[in-house]
């Protein structure tokens, strides 16, 4: 459930006069920030389009259901990444926490002034959009991983830990796989000592040129 919401503010600042996560807009545009429990729905697809949501720590899936009730994630944001962004009034898609999330709210109609931004952003999710879709035309399971976790590193900056705090049933969801599939991809890329699994919810990038060649 919704654990809280504080009034319109800069949290977490450094100390300094910035805050850690850097704000999308700006810091002369206040936010309300919110935090959602794991599993917690941020917004439903058809509901009125009212905020323009940045990630300050946690993860959220962005994803639609199918009319054959099967799941399709389109999208993971992770911290000081923006997603809600539509092209009218109501969102496409349902938006749900996966582990304990805080959000900055950015609410639409105070967005007048800052136009140049918001087509930044756009520019950056229709990115995303395209190389997700270069990662599903991918012949092989083990492909798809090994450009997901190389995604994920370069989105966490670069280092060879790459945290997963989705489940093996959420990237299966995201890569169009089975959960089963997803798994015998990570174990086959550990086998040939490619990664390493410390934990379920890790992954430890171990010879990167293999990894980068598998997923070219």
């Amino acid at each position: 459930m919704l654990a809280y919401t504080t009034m319109p503010t800069q949290l977490r600042s450094n100390g300094i006069d910035h805050p850690i996560v850097p704000l999308p807009f700006g810091p002369a545009h206040l936010q309300q920030i919110s935090f959602f429990d794991p599993g917690c729905e941020i917004y439903a697809q058809g509901e009125k389009a009212g905020n323009i949501y940045q990630v300050e720590f946690g993860a959220v899936r962005v994803y639609r259901l199918l009319a054959d009730g099967r799941r399709q994630i389109s999208a993971f944001c992770l911290s000081g990444e923006v997603f809600g962004l539509e092209d009218d009034a109501n969102h496409h898609f349902f938006a749900e926490a996966i582990t304990g999330t805080s959000l900055r709210l950015f609410p639409r109609s105070k967005f007048g002034d800052i136009s140049q931004e918001l087509f930044s952003l756009t520019l950056r999710s229709l990115t995303r959009a395209q190389e997700h879709l270069l990662v599903l035309g991918r012949q092989t399971a083990v492909e798809r991983v090994a450009a997901f976790l190389l995604d994920l590193a370069e989105r966490q900056g670069g280092l060879e830990q790459v945290e997963l705090p989705m489940s093996r049933m959420d990237i299966g969801d995201y890569l169009g796989l089975t959960i089963e599939t997803v798994s015998r991809a990570f174990s086959k890329l550990k086998d040939n000592g490619i990664i390493a699994l410390p934990t379920l919810r890790s992954a430890e990038i171990k010879k990167w040129n293999a990894l980068q060649a598998m997923s070219e």
